[in-house]
């Protein structure tokens, strides 16, 4: 079955089953290898991506659900927030094997995006589905709040 999906600012057609893991397609049929399988579950976040803006586990979506929505993968996800969480995660020496590492970005950057100056108890509420094998999260949520900082002012606050 051919099915058009809005990916990474592009209209892709692949050829899959539409109870197909969104997650296979990305990988498989579209080479974008960036987005990693974990548990198959939804419950470790490897497989996270953003579909029309909010952080989803893509092996646990059909492609045939996806619809119109907007996917973005790990390497498309752009914008102030993603670029500051880039060089927080640099900074702060976040991964260490780093299988986790693209859901957690693209976690973070969702976090960001909706909140852009969360606390410890938002940071830890967000990134809680997401699992490190390396149990870098001290340094996770330390790498988020250095990333805050670099975001302009809430104007809420």
């Amino acid at each position: 079955m051919s099915i058009s999906l809005h990916i990474n600012s592009a209209v892709r057609q692949v050829d899959a089953d539409a109870d197909c893991p969104l997650l296979w397609v990305l990988r498989d049929d579209l080479g974008l290898t960036g987005t990693k399988y974990g548990c198959g579950i939804a419950q470790c976040g490897a497989c996270t991506v953003h579909l029309d803006g909010q952080p989803v586990r893509s092996c646990s979506i059909a492609v045939g659900d996806v619809g119109d929505a907007e996917i973005v993968t790990i390497e498309h996800v752009a914008g102030a927030e993603a670029q500051a969480v880039r060089d927080a995660w640099i900074a702060h020496n976040v991964p260490q094997c780093g299988y986790c590492q693209s859901g957690q970005v693209m976690t973070a950057v969702a976090l960001l995006r909706e909140t852009p100056h969360p606390d410890d108890a938002a940071i830890d509420a967000a990134m809680a589905g997401n699992i490190c094998r390396c149990a870098t999260y001290y340094r996770i949520r330390a790498a988020i709040h250095a990333a805050a900082d670099r975001l302009p002012p809430d104007p809420l606050r």
